[in-house]
């Protein structure tokens, strides 16, 4: 192993020297939170496949092939049409508004006072989302070095915290890059064809399994349908992704460059799949699904392939913990903490805006590595995060977007009823039940559509400083005309 533990140190050093580089990079606010907003397609496209393709997709993704076939492929595969969704009909839109935060484009839609509330929704989300990544790196260092599961949390989490805080967007950006490099080449060019091979062939596996692994829906409609509300519309409206909406250099990038990465997600899907029924026919008795993508690569691959392949799989559980970390700090502050305060977001010092969102960044991080060494099922975990994601701001989010009747107080109650009965419905029919979801995102639709048409219509002012932000008018023009609330 001596090989692969070289290949995997040389990754985690790289890792620190590229927060490092980012650091004297990151100068202002714009800089450190969604790198100058001034990604070209290339990249933009690289970071954003990164991002959403973490952990439960590379590991989860295998393990759902190993239990299901090819249909496994199903949940990463909503991932990859979430994200070609929000990239054809919204990301130009969204890169248009010069925001930072989700909570900052309702305000601007409604005219203020839905900030906290909404932000406070985020921030669970997020905080949840990289607290999950932050215990997935106990499985690979307990592959690679044997590790105690609370060192290799802290160990993997403060390497993450470190870079992250460091240069902010502009290291995790650079990270990212490297990362979707190091997936593409371990997981898809590596991974993928020597499992196949060492399998026999698609006509050995096919041979040796039972006909519903190859059957497309073979997982069930209604877990199909699950993923979708779940995923596809997570991708929709999450902060960690908006983040990364928020960076690319033109409306054009958000769209084509997150087209492509939306494309790449549905090939990924499709391979982790495949590389989950290899294994099932190598480990038949495996005692659980999730341990198939570290059962191949440690039995069948060759030292130094075997090394990069687990970088790869470090590679996307780092990924989608630093955005999900840093869309965390951003809301904290921005969203939270500066409206508690009643702080006011001046044109000031952008240098002590970077110095406070570093400082909010290495917070939450040390909440994060906490949170996650003391929980211990990552599904409930993440299912909560995103139930609470899409029962709560799908509705308000969207319908800021598409209905123009759509008013602040439909909004807050949107936001409330939908996340206190994702609350409840879990509580009563259990966190992995689909019934939260269902009727929580239900019961928020109703309550938008009644609230706003019982409530008075938006402020034109309101909805004339929103079309104007949307047609791409520059943020700093606005700065002057101070957007009335509601009466």
């Amino acid at each position: 192993m001596a090989v692969d533990y070289t290949v995997i140190v040389i990754y985690l050093a790289g890792m620190l020297a590229m927060g490092w580089w980012g650091m004297r990079r990151a100068k202002s606010k714009s800089e450190f939170l969604v790198a100058g907003r001034r990604l070209g397609p290339a990249m933009y496209s690289g970071t954003m496949a990164a991002i959403v393709l973490g952990g439960a997709s590379t590991i989860g993704g295998v393990g759902l092939g190993y239990q299901y076939g090819l249909s496994g492929a199903w949940m990463v595969f909503t991932i990859g049409l979430g994200l070609l969704a929000l990239s054809v009909f919204f990301s130009a839109r969204i890169a248009r508004l010069k925001v930072y935060t989700v909570s900052e484009m309702l305000d601007l839609r409604y005219g203020g006072r839905a900030g906290v509330i909404s932000g406070l929704v985020m921030w669970a989300y997020t905080l949840m989302l990289a607290v999950t990544s932050t215990i997935a790196y106990a499985t690979i260092f307990d592959v690679l070095f044997d590790m105690n599961r609370t060192v290799a949390i802290v160990l993997g989490g403060s390497i993450v915290v470190a870079y992250s805080t460091l240069g902010g967007m502009w290291s995790i950006t650079l990270t990212d890059m490297v990362q979707f490099v190091v997936k593409t080449i371990g997981v898809l060019l590596l991974l993928l064809p020597i499992a196949v091979v060492k399998a026999g062939g698609f006509s050995e596996m096919k041979a040796k399994l039972p006909t519903e692994y190859f059957d497309p829906l073979g997982i069930g409609g209604e877990t199909i349908f699950t993923y979708v509300l779940i995923y596809t519309f997570g991708m929709l409206i999450g902060q960690d992704i908006w983040q990364r909406v928020f960076t690319a250099r033109s409306d054009k990038t958000a769209k084509w460059g997150g087209t492509v990465a939306g494309t790449y997600c549905l090939v990924y899907a499709l391979a982790g799949a495949v590389i989950g029924t290899a294994a099932k026919v190598l480990y038949p008795n495996l005692a659980s699904a999730d341990d198939a993508f570290a059962t191949i690569v440690k039995d069948e691959l060759p030292m130094g392939v075997r090394g990069l392949v687990l970088a790869a799989a470090l590679a996307a559980v780092m990924s989608t913990s630093s955005g999900a970390l840093i869309a965390c700090a951003t809301v904290a502050n921005n969203d939270i903490w500066s409206r508690l305060r009643g702080a006011v977001r001046p044109d000031g010092d952008d240098h002590d805006e970077v110095r406070g969102n570093r400082a909010f960044i290495l917070v939450m991080g040390l909440a994060v590595i906490g949170t996650a060494i003391a929980l211990n099922n990552v599904v409930e975990a993440l299912t909560v995060a995103y139930n609470l994601l899409v029962g709560g701001l799908l509705v308000p989010i969207l319908g800021g977007l598409l209905w123009r009747r759509g008013t602040v107080y439909g909004a807050l109650a949107s936001v409330i009823v939908g996340g206190l009965a994702v609350i409840g419905l879990m509580a009563g029919y259990g966190i992995l039940a689909n019934e939260p979801i269902y009727y929580g995102l239900l019961s928020s639709l109703a309550v938008y559509v009644v609230v706003s048409l019982a409530t008075p219509a938006t402020d034109a002012a309101v909805l004339e400083a929103w079309r104007e932000r949307l047609a791409g008018r520059d943020a700093s023009e606005l700065v002057s005309e101070p957007v009335p609330a509601p009466q």
